[in-house]
């Protein structure tokens, strides 16, 4: 594959955003049942990822020349590292498996994809898809339980590891790759942070700040997490955020109107319930919510705003990956950057204020590898995602992230020393 010329494998690339848009009806209906995630939002994730892998088909890496004198020609080419061994979570099982699987297979790798074992079936389906599209061997897909994945790891004839979910599978999946020192590309947990300044007008964030923490029932790695407030806009839009939530459904992904469907598994569903527990049981103040589904016939938890809890609260300090939105009040600029950072992650963050350029400067201080201004929740196949501190290393999209599945070899030729 990798000796494939570059337009062959960017066509197969297209072949299999064309299939995923083709069959995109068949493949987000089967998205929600397995996953949970409203209609709208599937159909949002099922045809992202045909986009998605358009746009990365169109990235190239180039020659970099060095020198070029009349003694010496040196160029620096980029290799692919050969079998890839991808394994992706359940919040985003399509989005995340062509994260891996394009990439790959345009650099000129392998892959051998695991999916979640709680959501194994789109992508399989896409698999049979794809199967007369792309050469045999090329896209490899296995299920199976957890014990699936230091089968992957420690496997000798694979030569990468890329991974997306937990921070503590992450460190698992190091020790695992250390055995023969694997290449590895980690997106991890993230604590992310949103700075509201005092300029904000509450009227016109309520809504985009709810959506930025309660998307895909707050299942996102990057989704704010922690909210934090200027004290002179609190009250306010504390307020009109729950008032919006009042008006937003939870309930089953296929019924029409729902906006917020349930926690996927039962795993996850009690650690949210955990930490809004905890909550309670600590004298925490709710806005919203604070129960679970009292008809006990899923794994739906009701939005859930918490007023001002303290910052060593385990629902701020730990990332709770469910429909919970913790809202905290600031007094100054100085104060919430360092409070932003004051966290083991380092994934994403956003300032939502009308003054841009402090948005930018306020942006630059915060220990993340993405800041967002003004919006949220926004990634480009053209710029790199990744995290800093327990969030992760490596890059995914963009040039970066298409290096990750590469390495450089520098080939030098001495102009003036031809043994002839």
């Amino acid at each position: 594959w990798k000796n494939t010329p570059i337009e062959e494998r960017r066509a197969a690339i297209m072949a299999i955003s064309g299939a995923i848009k083709e069959n995109g009806e068949e493949l987000y209906r089967l998205l929600t049942a397995e996953q949970g995630k409203p209609h709208e939002q599937a159909q949002g994730e099922i045809f992202g990822a045909a986009a998605m892998s358009a746009a990365q088909s169109t990235l190239e890496l180039q020659d970099v020349i060095n020198e070029d004198s009349e003694t010496r020609l040196m160029r620096t080419r980029r290799v692919p590292v050969g079998v890839v061994g991808g394994i992706v979570p359940w919040n985003f099982p399509v989005m995340m498996a062509i994260q891996k699987i394009v990439p790959a297979m345009l650099s000129g790798c392998t892959i051998v994809l695991k999916p979640s074992p709680f959501t194994p079936l789109t992508t399989l389906r896409i698999a049979e898809l794809i199967a007369d599209k792309v050469p045999a061997g090329v896209v490899n897909i296995i299920t199976g339980e957890e014990a699936l994945g230091p089968l992957i790891t420690s496997h000798p004839d694979i030569d990468k590891i890329t991974f997306t979910g937990s921070t503590a599978t992450g460190k698992k999946i190091m020790e695992g790759a250390s055995a023969d020192l694997k290449r590895i590309t980690l997106e991890l947990g993230g604590n992310d942070a949103s700075i509201v300044m005092p300029d904000a007008d509450p009227k016109k964030v309520a809504e985009q700040l709810f959506w930025s923490s309660f998307s895909n029932a707050g299942q996102i790695c990057v989704a704010a997490k922690r909210v934090y407030i200027h004290e002179d806009i609190y009250d306010e839009l504390s307020q009109a955020i729950a008032e919006y939530a009042k008006n937003v459904k939870v309930g089953d992904g296929s019924q029409q109107g729902t906006a917020v469907g349930p926690i996927q598994n039962k795993k996850q569903y009690e650690r949210v319930l955990e930490l809004i527990q905890d909550a309670k049981d600590n004298g925490y103040k709710f806005l919203l919510g604070g129960d679970s589904d009292p008809s006990g016939t899923g794994y739906f938890v009701p939005l859930t705003i918490l007023d001002n809890p303290p910052e060593d609260a385990r629902i701020v300090a730990e990332e709770q990956f469910g429909p919970v939105m913790p809202l905290m009040k600031f007094s100054t600029e100085e104060e919430v950057i360092q409070r932003a950072n004051d966290s083991d992650y380092g994934l994403a963050g956003a300032v939502w204020t009308a003054d841009p350029e402090k948005g930018v400067e306020i942006a630059e201080q915060l220990e993340t590898g993405t800041v967002w201004i003004n919006e949220f929740l926004h990634l480009s196949p053209f710029a790199p995602f990744g995290g800093h501190k327990q969030s992760g290393f490596g890059a995914e999209y963009g040039v970066d992230g298409l290096k990750e599945f590469t390495y450089p070899q520098v080939i030098t030729v001495k102009r003036d020393n031809v043994p002839a």
